[in-house]
């Protein structure tokens, strides 16, 4: 049964999921250690930390690359043997020492895959304004995903109807975010993927994969998407806007009780738009 937890509860059971050595090779299952502690739900007098409890996690591509061994760390530094794995989460507020977060707001950010998690960097945390959402769409087209998809399509590519967009990677959480805003805007989309179990796709009028579309002209520019964390309410107000969009013509075209049209957008979003893998904690 999930907590509120409690400002100050003194010895809690938590689960908390550890490296215990650098990966090397395929990650194995004996990589990954999960034990109990006891904790004190409580942030350190006057820190500015946040405490939540974990709601929901991602699985990400980097952290396996975090979980090996980096020579030379750049963007990314290895996780130290022993240490907490990390990752995108959604959790609730239970205690904080920041102004920005009170005791039962919901957020989103890196946290820890422990069931409570304190947050020192603050920062990196979004309170969720929309709750009317899955939650876990937080990790996917309303999180880092999402936005980095954003990000990539409007600020850098900026194509015009009618344009062909080339996707590489398509099937990956940014890429078939990045097919549907493509199509959303009037574009002629061409995705690749790794395989051929990948990019066979049973809707017609989805993606098209095709491996050597691009012969003479690319344009190419990276970024990384935590220096763009500022336009996070712009996107999310498009985000929104096409949510609604979607929802009315719903309303229309299937002329059904509110309930329904619900659980059939639902059903929608989450196989067209969410592009994370979710991990919950199990609850008793």
């Amino acid at each position: 049964m999930e907590t509120d937890g409690g400002a100050g509860k003194c010895c809690e059971k938590t689960k908390k999921l550890m490296l215990k050595d650098y990966i090397k090779g395929s990650p194995k299952e004996s990589d990954l250690h999960l034990t109990t502690e006891s904790i004190e739900l409580k942030v350190p007098q006057g820190s500015n930390a946040v405490l939540v409890k974990v709601l929901y996690l991602s699985i990400d591509p980097y952290q396996y690359i975090r979980s090996t061994k980096i020579e030379k760390p750049g963007y990314f530094s290895s996780y130290s043997p022993g240490s907490v794995m990390a990752s995108y989460g959604v959790g609730r507020v239970l205690e904080s020492g920041h102004s920005d977060f009170q005791k039962g707001d919901l957020v989103w950010g890196t946290t820890g895959w422990e069931e409570y998690s304190l947050i020192t960097e603050p920062e990196t945390l979004f309170k969720i304004q929309h709750s009317d959402v899955p939650l876990s769409y937080y990790l996917g087209v309303l999180g880092m995903p999402g936005l980095t998809a954003y990000v990539g399509f409007y600020e850098f590519c900026a194509p015009k109807k009618g344009e062909t967009v080339f996707i590489s990677s398509a099937f990956g959480a940014v890429g078939q975010l990045v097919g549907q805003l493509a199509k959303l805007t009037g574009c002629y989309v061409v995705g690749s993927a790794g395989s051929q179990e990948k990019y066979t796709l049973d809707e017609p009028e989805g993606i098209k994969n095709m491996m050597n579309i691009i012969y003479k002209r690319l344009r190419l520019e990276g970024f990384v998407v935590t220096d763009y964390f500022h336009l996070f309410p712009k996107f999310l107000d498009f985000i929104i806007h096409i949510w609604q969009v979607v929802y009315a013509s719903q309303l229309l075209k299937h002329d059904a009780s509110l309930s329904s049209v619900t659980e059939n957008e639902a059903t929608v979003n989450n196989a067209s738009l969410s592009a994370r893998v979710i991990l919950a904690w199990e609850t008793e």
